[in-house]
């Protein structure tokens, strides 16, 4: 985990250096001061991201922190697989949905939530739904949180300074090195962007799998975990949440539900936060021959 996340970092921040030297030589030509002033703005946005990330998660996701006697059943799961993964009982949340979904957030096994839509305990079997639970603990477990914000924060400060370059090119005119540099400048304003996205999109797949495996092995019931997600995915395509409403949870929080509530259509599986189906269904498959049980 950590080796992930330090070579997640060095990857980041070299291609942030880059658009920012790029930016800074382009508009300013002083790229030395452009790359300083970007590596503090991801210093202090990774530093809020990584210790109020579940605060802004719930907040984002319009979740609400529940009671034992509010949701019995969901707490007595959330615990039992807890105790599995041998963690402390993480924070219980629900969300407000008819699509049945689920979640995790924090920064560790200490500070955790586990979060379900309200109609999850309705549309799966109890099976189930220890197994979709146990596939959250393994992103709590695993400090997946910890490792989507940096990737999140980083890739979004990308994003933006190079937003702003692009149209600072188009409408703005240009900069000191107009002449000499515009196609040159251009292309990396766009590709780097481009990348850091990629990267990022290639650890939120990865962090599936992993929990897929790990609630899979911890519950030791990778069909549960086939069936569910055949399920939530299904709901999904037929019912994906309405991003303008008003109590909608923001598509910003799209990487860490188990499977992606905003989407109605299939999306090339490069573009995506989330591995698709069948591959997901043929890992587990595989996960299930390891552990000598049968997954259909």
């Amino acid at each position: 985990m950590y080796a992930k996340i330090t070579a997640l970092f060095f990857i980041l921040t070299g291609l942030l250096m880059l658009i920012g030297y790029v930016v800074g030589w382009y508009f300013f030509g002083d790229p030395i001061a452009f790359v300083g002033l970007a590596l503090v703005l991801a210093a202090v946005i990774n530093f809020v991201s990584y210790y109020y990330s579940d605060a802004l998660v719930l907040r984002m996701s319009k979740a609400k922190i529940t009671q034992e006697n509010e949701n019995p059943t969901l707490f007595r799961v959330v615990k039992s697989v807890a105790q599995k993964a041998n963690i402390p009982m993480p924070k219980v949340g629900i969300v407000d949905s008819p699509q049945p979904n689920a979640f995790a957030t924090g920064r560790g096994p200490n500070k955790a939530v586990v979060c379900a839509t309200s109609s999850i305990l309705q549309a799966l079997t109890p099976d189930e739904l220890e197994a979709v639970v146990g596939h959250e603990i393994g992103h709590v477990v695993h400090r997946d949180v910890l490792v989507s914000s940096v990737a999140a924060t980083m890739a979004g400060a990308i994003s933006y300074i190079g937003q702003i370059a692009i149209f600072s090119m188009i409408f703005g005119g240009g900069g000191r090195n107009r002449n000499s540099g515009s196609p040159l400048a251009l292309l990396a304003i766009i590709l780097v962007p481009l990348g850091a996205t990629f990267v990022q999109l290639g650890i939120s797949r990865n962090d599936e799998y992993s929990a897929d495996e790990y609630g899979a092995k911890l519950t030791r019931n990778p069909a549960g975990l086939v069936t569910a997600l055949e399920k939530i995915s299904a709901k999904v395509q037929t019912r994906p949440i309405a991003t303008q409403a008003s109590k909608a949870p923001s598509p910003a929080t799209s990487s860490l539900w188990i499977v992606n509530p905003f989407r109605g259509n299939s999306l090339a599986e490069m573009f995506s936060t989330h591995p698709s189906l069948p591959h997901r269904v043929e890992r587990l498959r595989k996960v299930g021959r390891e552990m000598n049980v049968y997954v259909p």
